[in-house]
């Protein structure tokens, strides 16, 4: 696993999303209650972002182009209109640190 340090704990607040890219790849940090998670960034139903257009309550994104809804712990479905899940990336804390493995994302079982 190759992790690459993509912004520090204080650059997500609570209920909030940030995007951070690498190599062209778009994903979103997202703070639950001080837990972080990293998914795509795209919906997969409107290829809309939803760090900058999206809506987070608890551990659920809503996307504001079509009202469609993840879960950002595990990427699943929650709410049509998209079917397929977002990808899910590894993420590590270190101190202050947030660190992403772009290279190992995957969609959840």
């Amino acid at each position: 696993m190759t992790f690459s340090k993509v912004c520090e704990v204080s650059d997500v607040p609570v209920g909030d999303a940030l995007q951070v890219e690498s190599k062209g790849e778009a994903v979103a940090i997202f703070n639950v209650d001080g837990e972080l998670f990293a998914t795509q960034d795209r919906c997969t139903h409107g290829d809309w972002s939803l760090s900058e257009g999206g809506y987070l309550e608890g551990d659920i994104v809503e996307c504001s182009l079509h009202m469609g809804r993840f879960c950002v712990r595990t990427g699943k479905v929650k709410a049509a209109p998209p079917c397929e899940p977002l990808k899910i990336y590894p993420i590590r804390i270190d101190g202050s640190d947030v660190f992403v493995d772009f290279d190992a994302g995957y969609l959840a079982p």
